[in-house]
C-alpha cells in the first residue's frame, strides 16, 4: 500500500511558507526508520511574523459573531471528515499507530470541533441584581487573547483539536508549536480551518527547536494564554515561565494510571477493556492504564486471560490491515522499555510475556506483561509510555486505593467492580482527574479532560475547557 507523504511548511498569516532561513528537519517513519519527508524549521524571524499575524487575527476574530464562528468551525469539521482517510494515512506514516486507530483519531476530532463550535453559541454572561434600581450590573465573557499551544507527537491531531476548538469557539486566535516528529497531520488539520474560511492570522502553525520556540512565545506580550500537553518535567518549566509573565495556563501532563481489579470484578470485561486501552497507540498515551492492581483471588485468572489477549495481538507496520499495534514513535522509547523491564526483572518481577524489541527495522517492541512487580521497581513509579503491563496483587480495596494515590500523578484511573458500594468508594477516594469504572477510557468532548497533582491543571473538555479561554468582566452602569 503506497501513500504519498508531504513535506510540511509553516502556516503564517494564512499562507503556507518555508522558514525564512530555508532550514528543514527530517521526518522518519517509525516502522522503517527511513526518512519520508521534511518539515520547515522556524527561526525568530518566522516567530515574529507569526505573532504579528496572531495579534491581527485576534482583533478580527474576537469581533466575529458567535454564530459566524460556529459556522466556520462546522465547515472545518466537515472538511476534516471528508479528508479523514488521507490524513490518517499520513498520520500512520509519521507516528506509527495502525491505520484504523489513526482514522479513529481524526474522526474523533470531527466530533470535538462540532461540540465546541456549538458551545460558541452558549458563552453566556449574566445580569446580577443591583443594590440600586437605577444601576445595571452585568458580567460579560471576553476572549483572553492570542493563545500559544504546545502539542505532542502521540496524538498529532487530537491534542491540537481540543485546544484549537476551545480557543476558536471563545474568540481567541491560536498559534501552535506542533511536534517536529509528526508534522504533516497537524498541518492537514489546520488546513481544514484555513480552507473553511478562518481569517488570516487566526490560526498559525510553527515547528523548530522546542526550547527556543517556547522560550520566545511564552514571555512575548502578544501571547495571553499558554496550553501544553506533554511531560510533567517540561510542563513545570513552561508553567513557571508563564507564571513569571502572568500568563494563564492549561497543563495536561504525565500520568501513571492505576487499574483496580476488585474482588467482584468481571475479569473478561477488565481484560478486554483495559487490555485494549493498554495497547492503544502502543501504550504511548497519557491516560494509558499502567499499574494493574489485581485482587489476589483473581490474580491467576486475570493473568492467564491478559497473556492470552496480548498473544493474539499482531504487531506490525500500521499501514498493514491486520496490524493491531504499530511501532513505538522513536528509538528512545524502545531503549526506555528495555531499561524498565530489566529493572523490574532485577528487582524480582516475573516477565510473563514479551520484554524484547522485535524485528530488524523500526521501533517495534513486544506487548509485555510483568507479574509480581515490587513497588520500588521503576515501572511502578515512572510513567512507562509503552506497551507494558505491570501487575501486583492486593487483599483489601483500601490497599489498592492507597497504592493508586501513592504517586504524585493524578490524571486517569480505572476500576472494575460489580459493587455499587465499591464504585462509590472508589469515586470518592481515588485522587484523579478522570475515573472510568467498568469501561475503557471514553474521552468525550462534553466531559472534563485533565489531571490533578503533578498531572497538571485545567481541563480540555466540557464547559470547563472554555472558561480557561475567557475573562469575566464586571460591568456596572448607573443611569444618568
Amino acid at each position: 500500500m503506497s501513500h504519498a507523504y508531504p513535506d510540511t511548511q509553516l502556516l503564517i498569516d494564512g499562507q503556507w511558507v518555508d522558514a525564512a532561513s530555508g532550514k528543514k528537519i527530517a521526518v522518519h517513519n517509525p516502522a522503517t526508520g527511513a526518512v519520508i519527508g521534511h518539515v520547515a524549521h522556524a527561526g525568530i524571524a518566522d516567530l515574529d511574523r507569526a505573532l504579528a499575524a496572531a495579534q491581527k487575527g485576534f482583533q478580527v476574530w474576537k469581533n466575529t459573531s458567535a454564530h459566524e464562528r460556529q459556522a466556520t468551525m462546522r465547515r472545518a469539521a466537515l472538511l476534516l471528515q471528508e479528508r479523514a482517510d488521507a490524513i490518517a494515512a499520513v498520520l500512520t506514516q509519521e507516528q506509527g499507530k495502525p491505520l484504523a486507530e489513526a482514522k479513529g483519531e481524526v474522526l474523533a476530532g470531527v466530533g470535538i470541533i462540532d461540540w465546541f463550535a456549538d458551545e460558541a453559541l452558549r458563552l453566556y454572561g449574566r445580569i446580577v441584581p443591583a443594590r440600586r434600581s437605577d444601576v445595571l450590573q452585568q458580567v460579560v465573557k471576553e476572549p483572553v487573547g492570542p493563545v500559544a499551544a504546545f502539542t505532542p507527537w502521540n496524538f498529532p491531531v487530537n491534542q491540537i483539536v481540543r485546544k484549537i476548538s476551545a480557543a476558536l469557539a471563545t474568540g481567541c486566535s491560536f498559534l501552535c508549536k506542533a511536534p517536529e516528529e509528526t508534522p504533516a497531520a497537524p498541518a492537514a488539520l489546520l488546513k481544514c480551518f484555513v480552507d473553511a474560511g478562518v481569517p488570516a492570522g487566526v490560526v498559525g502553525l510553527v515547528y523548530g527547536d522546542p526550547h527556543e520556540i517556547s522560550s520566545y512565545l511564552i514571555p512575548h506580550p502578544v501571547i495571553r494564554k499558554v496550553t501544553f500537553t506533554g511531560s510533567t518535567a517540561v510542563g513545570k518549566q513552561l508553567a513557571a515561565m508563564a507564571g513569571a509573565h502572568m500568563k494563564r495556563c492549561t497543563m495536561e501532563l504525565g500520568g501513571h494510571a492505576p487499574v483496580i481489579i476488585a474482588e467482584d470484578a468481571d475479569v473478561e470485561l477488565a481484560v478486554k477493556a483495559a487490555g485494549a486501552a493498554k495497547l492503544r497507540n502502543a501504550g504511548q498515551v497519557c491516560i494509558s492504564p499502567t499499574r494493574f492492581l489485581v485482587h489476589s483471588s483473581l490474580q491467576k485468572q486475570f493473568t492467564e486471560s491478559v497473556v492470552k489477549y496480548f498473544e493474539s495481538v499482531k504487531v506490525g507496520n500500521g499501514l498493514e490491515a491486520d496490524s493491531k499495534m504499530g511501532p513505538l514513535a522513536n528509538p528512545r522509547r524502545v531503549t526506555a522499555m528495555k531499561a524498565l523491564v530489566e529493572n523490574a526483572h532485577a528487582k524480582g518481577a516475573d516477565v510473563l510475556l514479551g520484554g524484547k524489541a522485535l524485528g530488524d527495522a523500526g521501533n517495534f517492541y513486544a506487548p509485555t506483561i510483568l507479574g509480581n512487580v515490587p513497588l520500588d521497581a521503576d515501572v511502578f513509579n515512572n510513567e512507562p509510555f509503552g506497551p507494558v503491563v505491570a501487575m501486583r496483587s492486593f487483599e483489601k480495596l483500601e490497599e489498592a486505593i492507597a497504592e493508586a494515590n501513592r504517586l504524585p500523578y493524578g490524571l486517569a484511573a480505572y476500576a472494575f467492580t460489580r459493587s455499587l458500594k465499591s464504585a462509590h468508594q472508589l469515586s470518592q477516594q481515588v485522587e484523579t482527574g478522570m475515573l472510568w469504572i467498568n469501561q475503557p477510557a471514553v474521552a468525550s468532548a462534553e466531559m472534563p479532560f485533565g489531571g490533578i497533582k503533578d498531572s497538571g491543571y485545567g481541563s480540555e473538555g466540557g464547559t470547563e475547557a472554555l472558561e480557561a479561554y475567557l475573562i469575566p468582566k464586571a460591568v456596572s452602569i448607573a443611569m444618568v
